[in-house]
């Protein structure tokens, strides 16, 4: 069953199954030139809110090892894909200029796709210098992205292209992610089970 917080705003409703800290093992599989790395790795996803229609993302990993030794991080940004209106504040830190919009669960309602899900939108930072921009969907207990877009700093490594799937399934948060980095073409990277903790 998924419980809804207490005043979360509107647009959040389609995601409140992810909110929480989430923690949990998972595996890297994935070819590098003539070789291929293969790891068991651990991972501690936290997503909240701050009263505004985002969730706030952070995800830390470490190799399980008896070091746990430090992997990768990231952080970003989860949100309903939809127009931003006057209500809304930005850009940079201009204050919004309507009652803010999407409201209630009827005004939501009205963001639905086609599909029968929400259209959704997720800006992901890595320390490495790589920002990701991912369109995809919420349906339920289900989230499919795609990258739109990526950008790299002059001194990151080669990263093109990215898909990721998360799902909500007997009360744990899986999770797949396919990469196009390496020179390699899109294919299986990484996946993962995680238990909230919190």
């Amino acid at each position: 069953m998924i419980e809804i917080p207490i005043g979360l705003p509107a647009e959040l409703v389609p995601l409140s199954w992810l909110i929480g800290v989430w923690e949990g093992s998972g595996v890297i599989d994935y070819a590098v030139g003539d070789g291929s790395v293969s790891r068991e790795f651990g991972q501690r996803v936290s997503f909240s809110h701050d009263g505004l229609p985002y969730l706030n993302y952070t995800s830390y990993t470490w190799l399980d090892d008896e070091e746990r030794t430090p992997l990768v991080a990231e952080s970003g940004y989860w949100r309903l894909h939809r127009t931003q209106l006057e209500g809304d504040p930005g850009p940079a830190m201009l204050p919004a200029t309507a009652p803010r919009p999407f409201t209630t669960a009827e005004s939501v309602e009205t963001l639905r796709n086609s599909d029968g899900g929400f259209d959704l939108e997720v800006a992901l930072v890595h320390p490495g210098g790589v920002s990701e921009l991912y369109l995809g969907q919420v349906k339920g207990p289900r989230i499919d992205l795609a990258t739109d877009a990526v950008m790299r700093t002059a001194g990151s490594k080669p990263y093109a292209a990215a898909t990721r799937l998360y799902g909500l399934v007997d009360a744990h948060l899986l999770w797949a992610w396919d990469v196009a980095a390496m020179g390699q073409d899109l294919r299986t990277h990484a996946s993962a089970r995680l238990a909230k903790v919190d």
